[in-house]
C-alpha cells in the first residue's frame, strides 16, 4: 500500500469506528466487559494478554505493540443476545433488540526495534434491556441502554530482546438512558432525574499499563493493568445512580502466558479480574432501597455486582501457510446474587460460560480476513422481588458472529 493510501485508509476507518462506536451497544459477557477484544482473540477465549498477532494492544497490553509490527485491523462483530425476566405472579418478557453490530479499529507501527506505536478504538460492550412490559408497575417501555467507546492510543518500549514495557492513555466517552423507572420516583432523592431523560453523557481520562517477557522460545508472560477510571457524572440521572449519577469504569487487570507446544500448535491462558466492587452505582447492594437510602445517594442502590475472575483458554493451530485455526472456553463469575435480581432485570449480566471458534486466512502476503464465533449457553439466577411480589427470574443466552480484515505495510 502507498503511503499517501495507507494515510487515507487509517484516517478513514479511524473515522468510521469512532462514529459508529457509540451507537452500538448491547450487553457484554464478562459483566459487561467482552470477553475479548479483536477477532484473533475472540476465537481464543480472549486469551491474548500474552499474544503479538494483532493490533490491539490498546485494549488487551500495551507492552505488545513493539513485537506486533506494521499493521491495520478492523472488524465489526454481529453480537447476538437474548435477555428475559419473569416473575411468578404471572409477568414475563423478552428484551427486544437482539441483534447488535459493534466496530472495532486498530493500527500499530513499529518505528524501530526499540519503539512501537498504535490506537485502539474499541467499545467496552455497555448494558442493554428493552422489554415490552414493564416489570414494575410503570408505563412500558422498561429499560436502559450504557454505551462505552474507549481510544486508547499506545507506546511500547523494548527493555531489551525479551522484555518490553507499555502505556496506553484511555479516552473514554459514555452515553446513557433509562425509561419505564417511574414507579421508582418515591425511592429516589432526586425523582426529577430518574427516568425518561432521554441520553445522557460521561467523559473521562484513564491508564492502562503493560508487560510483555519472551522468557524462551517456547513461554511468553504478559501482564496489563487498568486502575479505575473516574467518569463525569451522568447529571440527567442523578437520582438513579449512587452518589449523584457517579458511573465509574472499574479497575481490571490481566495476567497470562502462551506456551508454543509445537511449531504449529500454541496455547494461551489469561486470568483476568474485574473489580466491579470499586464502583458504587454498580456494587451497592439494592436492598439498600429498603433501608431508607434514596436512589442517587452515595450508599443509595445499586446494582450489587461482586468482583469477577475470569480464566480464559485458547489453542491456535497453523494447519497451513495460509490457514490458522483457534479454539477457545472462557469461564468467569456470575456477578449477581439472588438477593439483587429485581434490579438486574435491567442488567441481567449472568453469563459465566463462553465457547469460541475462529481463524485466520491470508489473502496475500500483506492482507488477511479472520472471523470468530462465539457461543454462551443460557445461564439464570432467581430471587426474592425486592418490594415482596413474587420471585424473579433473570436469563440470558448469547452468540456472536465477527469478520476482521487486516493489512501489513
Amino acid at each position: 500500500m502507498r503511503n499517501s493510501n495507507r494515510v487515507k485508509a487509517v484516517r478513514n476507518l479511524a473515522v468510521i469506528a469512532v462514529i459508529s462506536g457509540p451507537l452500538t451497544a448491547a450487553m457484554a459477557t464478562n459483566g459487561y466487559f467482552p470477553h475479548g477484544y479483536g477477532m484473533k482473540a475472540k476465537g481464543m477465549g480472549g486469551a491474548s494478554v500474552a499474544m503479538t498477532d494483532n493490533a490491539f494492544s490498546g485494549a488487551i497490553n500495551p507492552a505488545t505493540a513493539v513485537w506486533a509490527g506494521n499493521r491495520i485491523e478492523a472488524g465489526v462483530d454481529l453480537f447476538m443476545p437474548d435477555r428475559d425476566a419473569s416473575n411468578t405472579g404471572g409477568a414475563a418478557a423478552k428484551s427486544d433488540g437482539d441483534v447488535f453490530l459493534i466496530p472495532e479499529f486498530g493500527y500499530n507501527r513499529t518505528l524501530s526495534d526499540k519503539l512501537g506505536v498504535g490506537v485502539t478504538v474499541y467499545g467496552n460492550g455497555g448494558m442493554n434491556t428493552d422489554y415490552p412490559l414493564n416489570f414494575f408497575g410503570g408505563t412500558p417501555p422498561l429499560g436502559i441502554n450504557l454505551m462505552q467507546l474507549i481510544i486508547a492510543p499506545t507506546v511500547a518500549y523494548k527493555i531489551n530482546d525479551s522484555h518490553s514495557v507499555g502505556v496506553s492513555p484511555l479516552l473514554v466517552h459514555q452515553r446513557f438512558k433509562a425509561e419505564g423507572l417511574t414507579p421508582f420516583a418515591g425511592y429516589s432523592g432526586n425523582a426529577g432525574a430518574l427516568t425518561n431523560k432521554g441520553y445522557d453523557s460521561s467523559n473521562g481520562i484513564g491508564v492502562r499499563l503493560g508487560y510483555l517477557g519472551k522468557l524462551n522460545e517456547q513461554v511468553s508472560i504478559g501482564a496489563a493493568y487498568s486502575p479505575k477510571i473516574s467518569m463525569s457524572k451522568f447529571s440527567k440521572y442523578a437520582g438513579l445512580f449512587a452518589d449523584g449519577g457517579d458511573f465509574d469504569i472499574p479497575a481490571n487487570y490481566t495476567l497470562g502466558a502462551t506456551f508454543q507446544a509445537t511449531p504449529s500448535v500454541l496455547f494461551a491462558l489469561d486470568y483476568q479480574r474485574i473489580n466491579y466492587s470499586g464502583v458504587a452505582s454498580v456494587s451497592n447492594p439494592s436492598g439498600n432501597l429498603l433501608l431508607g437510602r434514596p436512589l442517587g445517594a452515595a450508599d443509595g442502590p445499586g446494582f450489587g455486582w461482586s468482583d469477577v475472575n475470569v480464566w480464559k483458554l485458547g489453542v491456535q493451530w497453523q494447519a497451513t501457510p495460509k490457514l490458522v485455526l483457534r479454539a477457545g472456553v472462557n469461564v468467569g463469575d456470575n456477578p449477581i446474587k439472588s438477593a439483587d435480581v429485581t434490579f438486574n432485570i435491567l442488567a441481567p449480566g449472568v453469563i459465566t460460560k463462553h465457547y469460541t471458534l475462529g481463524g485466520t486466512y491470508a489473502l496475500s502476503n500483506t492482507s488477511e480476513v479472520t472471523i470468530s464465533y462465539m457461543y454462551a449457553p443460557s445461564n439464570a439466577v432467581s430471587g426474592n422481588n425486592l418490594l415482596g411480589s413474587g420471585v424473579d427470574t433473570i436469563r440470558m443466552s448469547q452468540k456472536a458472529l465477527g469478520v476482521q480484515f487486516g493489512w501489513k505495510f
